[in-house]
């Protein structure tokens, strides 16, 4: 009797302790965004794209045979960036971390994790020091702030001037940028490229994103009869630069932005679709585009609109997306999450152009870069964002009725 009781407590023991242990059946990965704070709303689209990703690789199975779930951290400044780092990676035991969309807060999230050995994963800020710092455990997927001055300079210099029968150099060429890190990167990067292909940059203009009034900037623009005006911005600044652009009368042949401002459908719905109609953008890659140049990205809109009950709002979700599908295919055909073998599979990718949703490749450089992100030219066209730059990616041809 005392034996058949014995039997029975460990029996009853046993089933407790199992059931106190975690599910074997699920990897744990970090997401961190800036989820609330100025930066929320291009932080929230960019989680978008993760989880989606994570969704689609879930309902085949997951990865290795394991649910994926991810432990959100909110990356409202870097002091907190740093400090959900540290939760994620202690307390919550991630594996890896994804993120980030800001520079700022990527720059100083990363190196927890680098300091704890955690793999992370940056898919969306574009500051070129992120992966110049010689870290072993990070990865970034998207272009960087150097090619957006590249791109930017090719699309002046290969769409906009033929199309005026022009020489480019012979174009009044000014570059505006918000002050931060991201805005004087990238205008720095800019006036690189225009220098190395000789263009005549005539004036450059540092502000802050919070202006509240450029109209002294126009003005100067005006004055020295400027081409070609070449904007790095945000969302707020973009619509007050185009509104007081265009009621002081200022029509240079060419407005060219880049930025989370320019590639915003809120900024054509707050400018007005026929004063932003025209205006030229170099950003991550948008939604009408060349499907065979991208595939997958019709499946992915199809997905977004299911979930999210409304389209895309930004190219963000898109490139976290292509960027951490890309990434969880690849740990899907590895044995195992330890950070070295997370580094090794990754650091091996290879992936040939025109195989994602942003028509992106992957192929890692030894600091971690993606050498085989790019951007696109796009316009504004009857409210809608096109790409035109590329050809091979072109949905439409490009239109010159500035605003």
């Amino acid at each position: 009797m005392n034996n058949w009781k014995n039997s029975t407590a460990l029996a009853v023991l046993g089933a407790a302790l199992l059931a106190a242990q975690p599910a074997w059946a699920d990897v744990k990965f970090g997401a961190l965004y800036p989820f609330s704070g100025e930066l929320a709303l291009l932080g929230e689209e960019s989680f978008r794209g993760l989880e989606l990703a994570v969704e689609e690789m879930n309902a085949k199975g997951g990865i290795q045979g394991e649910q994926i779930v991810l432990a959100r951290g909110d990356a409202v400044d870097n002091n907190q960036a740093i400090g959900e780092a540290r939760r994620l990676t202690s307390v919550e035991s991630v594996a890896a971390i994804f993120g980030t969309y800001s520079s700022g807060r990527s720059m100083a999230a990363s190196q927890v994790a680098e300091l704890a050995g955690i793999p992370y994963f940056e898919l969306g800020a574009v500051t070129a020091d992120l992966t110049n710092r010689g870290f072993k455990y990070l990865f970034r997927t998207n272009p960087t702030a150097i090619q957006t001055g590249e791109t930017t300079i090719d699309l002046v210099r290969e769409v906009v001037a033929p199309a005026l029968n022009v020489d480019p150099k012979e174009l009044k060429i000014a570059l505006l940028y918000e002050d931060s890190s991201f805005g004087a990167s990238v205008g720095k990067y800019k006036l690189e490229a225009a220098q190395k292909h000789g263009l005549n940059v005539v004036q450059e203009h540092a502000y802050p994103a919070s202006t509240v009034d450029m109209s002294s900037i126009i003005l100067a623009l005006q004055q020295a009869e400027v081409d070609v005006v070449i904007q790095t911005s945000y969302l707020n600044d973009t619509v007050l630069f185009l509104r007081q652009a265009h009621e002081a009368g200022f029509k240079p042949k060419a407005f060219v932005g880049a930025g989370g401002g320019y590639s915003m459908q809120q900024a054509a719905d707050s400018v007005g679709h026929d004063l932003i109609d025209g205006v030229f953008d170099v950003d991550f890659p948008q939604y009408k585009i060349n499907p065979e140049a991208a595939p997958g990205i019709e499946g992915f809109v199809e997905a977004y609109q299911k979930k999210y009950n409304q389209a895309p709002r930004s190219g963000h979700s898109l490139v976290n997306y292509a960027g951490s599908l890309a990434i969880l295919e690849a740990l899907d055909k590895a044995k195992g999450f330890e950070p070295d073998t997370i580094r090794e599979t990754v650091a091996a990718m290879d992936v040939p152009i025109g195989q994602t949703a942003t028509g992106y490749g992957v192929k890692f450089d030894q600091n971690g870069q993606n050498t085989r992100a790019f951007y696109y030219g796009m316009q504004w066209q009857d409210g809608q964002l096109v790409t035109i730059y590329p050809k091979n990616a072109a949905f439409a041809e490009p239109r010159f009725n500035t605003p």
